[in-house]
């Protein structure tokens, strides 16, 4: 099995349907029809983050918790 080989064609195999789905999106927009977001876009990963008043909210929770455990 040669790699390089196979890493070639998947490229070519690639780059046309990056040509394909190129000149659909095209025919989209000339119709006038809305494209969709890609799929996951928009999507965060990892922790979502907090305003002020509920950082401190979770500070006055867990300041009380280490208080009821000393």
């Amino acid at each position: 099995m040669d790699l390089y080989k196979l890493i070639q064609d998947l490229t070519t195999e690639k780059e046309k349907l990056e040509r394909v789905i190129a000149s659909l999106e095209e025919l989209q927009r000339a119709a006038g029809l809305p494209i969709p977001p890609a799929p996951g876009a928009g999507k965060r990963l990892g922790r979502k983050s907090m305003g002020p008043e509920e950082r401190q909210k979770v500070s006055e929770r867990i300041k009380k918790y280490w208080a009821s455990r000393r």
